[in-house]
């Protein structure tokens, strides 16, 4: 049992409970009961994470996520995810991080990547990174893909939290393991392809709500398109870069 990752399950549980957050989860039984895999899992908004853990709990197991560094550095977050031993990511240098990951793989761990690298604003599957392709190959483990639907409703970026008592219906899908191979573009690229395949699946069930934020344009929505969402995030990007080396006010 582990002494803090236990507990925190069982209060996580209870805030969703008290949240009324109405779960649907299929595929759990994809996550293999031993051994390392990736759980590559999309990114819709900032509690997702939370509820990505719940499909391994089937089989007894707890995913170890990769966040950034940011989150670490916290005087409130940062004690609880190291105790949780979930791995810090430096952006900048990330070589270190990648290196624990894969670690941890061959440990025998679960350790939960965003492909995405960030919240998708368009609540579509964005381009993804290599880093879960490569730790695999690297590891010679699984990806496991994991598609999360309904949790950018809870708390997403540019939008207000809605943490209390919402009913919110959350699907999740768990798809089949993956087997390693390179190249490593080639197998992202699968990775992508299935990802985005089982969200079509996951969104034909679910309700939504025409002109909510929350709802893709494509599906009657107001939020932007992949295009249009991407073009924020440059733009968001480069005002960053230009606040590190614009120089102090005097």
């Amino acid at each position: 049992m582990e002494p803090v990752y236990y507990p925190v399950i069982g209060l996580a549980r209870t805030i969703f409970a008290l949240q009324g957050l109405k779960f649907t989860v299929k595929g759990e039984e994809n996550i293999p009961a031993t051994g390392g895999a990736v759980i590559a899992i999309n990114h819709t908004g900032y509690m997702d994470f939370t509820y990505a853990g719940l499909p391994a709990r089937t089989t007894k197991r707890y995913i170890r996520f990769m966040a950034k560094k940011e989150v670490f550095d916290s005087a409130l977050s940062g004690p609880i995810m190291r105790a949780l031993k979930h791995i810090p990511v430096d952006r900048a240098a990330g070589a270190e991080s990648y290196h624990e990951a894969v670690n941890r793989l061959r440990a025998g761990e679960l350790v939960g990547v965003y492909p995405e690298a960030t919240i998708s604003r368009s609540f579509e599957i964005k381009e993804f990174k290599s880093g879960a392709a490569r730790m695999a190959i690297e590891a010679g483990v699984p990806i496991i893909p994991m598609v999360i639907w309904g949790a950018q409703r809870v708390w997403t970026k540019g939008h207000p939290k809605r943490l209390g008592r919402t009913n919110t219906p959350i699907s999740i899908a768990v798809g089949k393991p993956i087997a390693p191979y390179e190249p490593a573009s080639a197998l992202t690229d699968q990775l992508h392809a299935t990802m985005q395949e089982m969200l079509l699946d996951l969104q034909k069930d679910y309700t939504h709500d025409p002109g909510a934020y929350w709802v893709p344009a494509r599906l009657g929505g107001s939020a932007p398109t992949l295009e249009e969402a991407n073009a924020l995030d440059a733009a968001e990007a480069a005002e960053k870069a230009a606040r590190r080396t614009r120089p102090p006010a005097e």
